[in-house]
């Protein structure tokens, strides 16, 4: 599997830090791909796109 960059705000990234810590991961990327992967997940399993983009925009994703 490759990698990517990402840029993250740096107040957002103090909070990953800290809750990776305090979960118990081994770094904030994991940490980060953890998430990814559940939300993605959570995303998938809506089906249509307009229900993806529902709750994309509930989530205040997308406007």
């Amino acid at each position: 599997m490759g990698t990517e960059k990402i840029k993250i705000d740096s107040d957002l990234m103090v909070k990953v830090r800290q809750f990776a810590k305090l979960s118990g991961y081994s770094s904030p990327e994991e940490f980060i791909q953890h998430c990814l992967e559940r939300e993605l997940s959570s995303l998938e399993e809506s089906g249509s796109e307009d229900e993806i983009k529902k709750k994309l925009k509930g989530l205040g994703y997308i406007g």
